[in-house]
């Protein structure tokens, strides 16, 4: 089961911080999260970080280019400090 339900991976009390428009969580990515045992690391990101990610990965024209940046994103959370390649 998804633990994003409904795609909200944003708290309510985030969504006025963000500027640009909120990206629906895939249910793909959300497993892929809970497989990983990641959806704690992901949750606890800025609300601006978790849409960026999923937006970030949606936009990949190939397929090549979306599992690159899902491997990204998913060794950046098991780092904990890392967001987009800089320090965070």
């Amino acid at each position: 089961m998804n633990k994003f339900q409904n795609n909200k991976f944003i708290l309510p009390e985030e969504e006025d911080k963000l500027s640009r428009r909120i990206h629906p969580m895939p249910d793909y990515l959300a497993k892929l999260l809970q497989d990983n045992k990641l959806e704690y690391k992901y949750r606890v990101r800025p609300a601006y970080q978790k849409n960026d990610y999923v937006g970030w990965i949606a936009r990949a024209k190939l397929e090549k280019t979306k599992k690159k940046r899902i491997a990204q994103m998913i060794s950046e959370l098991k780092k904990g400090n890392v967001y987009m390649g800089m320090s965070w």
